[in-house]
């Protein structure tokens, strides 16, 4: 019986440990650029209620869609650490 923790060598305490601070700063940066989405789509819904170019209002939704995807291509990294 091979188990997934057995299939791979083990790791010597640095690298482990740089394991895990790569996975942590590629999470940490996930739920920042997730927070910075949150905060563009607040301004693109702020921009629609206040009437102002849809131009404007474009600009901010495509602006959070990039954070998103940034988010999770962030969150995936980490998870394939």
């Amino acid at each position: 019986m091979s188990t997934a923790a057995s299939a791979t060598p083990q790791q010597g305490g640095f690298r482990r440990l740089w394991r895990v601070l790569r996975q942590l700063f590629h999470e940490v940066i996930g739920a920042i650029f997730a927070v910075l989405a949150l905060g563009w789509f607040n301004a693109a819904l702020r921009a629609w209620t206040r009437d102002a170019a849809h131009w404007l209002v474009g600009i901010a939704i495509a602006i959070g869609l990039l954070f998103v995807f940034f988010a999770i291509t962030s969150f995936r990294k980490a998870q394939k650490l």
